[in-house]
């Protein structure tokens, strides 16, 4: 047994049944919508008559429908979806900021903000070009690469960095890496990374700063790291810049931001 049963084992009655309900919920995806008594038996290693009694309170709930395909995502979700849309989603004007940027640049644009030892993509403007980075609004990436990483830790203290480290491929040891990162991201107004947590992978990065004068999110643009030679990734760097600059003047304000 892993480490990880251990720890699900020991867990009480109430919280593990909660933990068996989300995995059942979490089967559901946009490749499959609809999950079938079966293969949540099979997915879960649970026993029938559990998955039966935790499918049934999951519909009580509104948060499965029964159809004659299978299980699939019900009302409940949608409202607590519509919830989430309504939380994270950007003012228009910056979302048409994004917009204009990923058009004219040609790559992706990518918001993200800092939330415990991770970066959470908290909006997300698609390429136009057919080979492009895509990461999903609501990921949560690696603290210890990515030109995002180095805007976001700018002011980190010494005890996050060494924290951050200890959870990374590199070890404790590149808590002094990420400080010289960060610094250097201070000193410049810019980040950049070339290939650190994804070969062939460039992106540049600058910050958003909040109310309250703090930056409180980097603002980015990557894709392949063949479309990023010098030239191009100071006039990406200039764009993001301005666009920046006037996210911060509108006001930019979000559930994870730090005065919330």
């Amino acid at each position: 047994m892993s480490d990880t049963d251990h720890e699900r084992a020991a867990e009480p009655a109430g919280v593990r049944s909660v933990r068996r309900a989300l995995d059942i919920l979490g089967l559901l995806t946009e490749d499959r919508p609809t999950v079938t008594l079966r293969e949540i038996v099979d997915a879960t290693g649970l026993a029938k008559t559990t998955v039966v009694r935790l499918v049934q309170t999951l519909e009580q709930s509104g948060l499965l429908w029964d159809t004659p395909a299978g299980y699939t995502a019900g009302p409940g979700l949608w409202r607590w979806a519509h919830l989430a849309h309504t939380s994270w989603e950007l003012p228009r004007e910056t979302r048409k900021l994004m917009r204009e940027l990923a058009e004219e640049q040609r790559e992706t644009v990518n918001l993200f903000m800092l939330r415990g030892l991770s970066r959470v993509c908290v909006a997300q403007q698609e390429s136009p070009q057919p080979l492009r980075h895509v990461v999903r609004v609501g990921d949560e990436l690696p603290l210890w690469a990515g030109a995002s990483s180095k805007i976001l830790l700018r002011t980190a203290s010494d005890g996050l960095l060494h924290r951050i480290a200890a959870g990374s491929p590199h070890g404790e040891g590149h808590a002094r890496q990420l400080r010289v990162w960060a610094d250097l991201a201070a000193e410049r107004g810019v980040a950049v990374s070339r290939g650190e947590r994804d070969e062939g992978l460039t992106a540049v990065a600058v910050p958003v700063v909040g109310r309250g004068g703090a930056v409180v999110a980097s603002l980015s643009l990557s894709g392949p790291s063949h479309r990023f030679p010098e030239p191009t990734v100071e006039r990406f760097a200039a764009a993001l810049t301005e666009v920046a600059r006037q996210m911060s003047e509108q006001g930019f304000d979000h559930p994870l931001s730090p005065s919330r």
